[in-house]
């Protein structure tokens, strides 16, 4: 158990600081076209339904004893994972600034920190299943999951910093907050593995909780953001595209 802890946490910081690699490219340019960027955001859209369905909703189903009561847990699980996101969401002031949009109740912070906590929202599931990925002592399940959400990082790394740079924030900032965005991860990967470390029992609700939350992040935040500059086709192959990447590593690596 150990052991697995271990490899859990490393895996959820490997997985957070792919967000950094994704950003990257703004150092070298910022004449990144909106239908590549819709594209590549769809793509890691794509790569989070994959995992959800493949390493969480089905090893759910299966560690609850299969069958209709095993259906039933996992379906809760789901449910009350999207209900947290979703007051979670409602509840905490944040903006996002690659809409511009700003939600949850008002307050004085500065545009910067809602926007982390934006971010803080919208990281900390992935951090969490990549952390339950790991219970039952099942590394290579969590490590397939550390890796699919790593892939997805990288566009929504290169998402943040050219926001940030559209704000008038230095490439060097950008790029910075961008990797400590993705930092976020290792917290919720290490709740999730203290979870199923001493409440093994709730297992495959923990495991189906965390795929409601990253089904909730891909409806209400990603896949709308891909279609708000016109480019719902670009982004929709995007998706096909990272689910079947995903659903490979699954299967080849599973």
């Amino acid at each position: 158990m150990e052991n697995t802890f271990l490899v859990g946490m490393l895996a959820s910081i490997g997985a957070g600081l792919m967000t950094g690699i994704g950003a990257i490219p703004i150092f070298f340019t910022k004449n990144i076209s909106q239908k590549m960027l819709d594209a590549l955001l769809g793509f890691a859209a794509g790569v989070m339904l994959a995992a959800t369905s493949f390493s969480l909703i089905i090893p759910s189903i299966e560690y609850a004893g299969g069958g209709l009561s095993g259906v039933l847990i996992t379906s809760a699980g789901i449910l009350v994972g999207g209900i947290f996101l979703d007051l979670t969401d409602k509840y905490s002031p944040h903006v996002h600034l690659l809409d511009n949009r700003q939600e949850g109740i008002n307050a004085s912070l500065k545009r910067i920190w809602l926007f982390i906590i934006a971010i803080t929202i919208h990281n900390f599931p992935e951090g969490l299943a990549v952390g339950v990925g790991f219970g039952d002592n099942n590394i290579n399940n969590g490590l397939i999951l550390a890796i699919g959400i790593g892939l997805q990082n990288m566009p929504e790394g290169l998402a943040v910093a050219l926001a940030l740079v559209r704000e008038n924030y230095s490439s060097k900032k950008a790029f910075l907050i961008a990797l400590l965005t993705g930092l976020v991860e290792p917290i919720g990967g290490f709740l999730g593995l203290w979870m199923v470390k001493f409440f093994q029992p709730i297992l495959p609700f923990t495991l189906a909780f965390a795929a409601g939350a990253m089904l909730f992040v891909i409806s209400d935040e990603i896949i709308p953001e891909t279609h708000r500059g016109g480019h719902e086709r670009e982004a929709t192959y995007g998706i096909m595209i990272g689910f079947v990447v995903m659903m490979i590593l699954d299967v080849t690596l599973g």
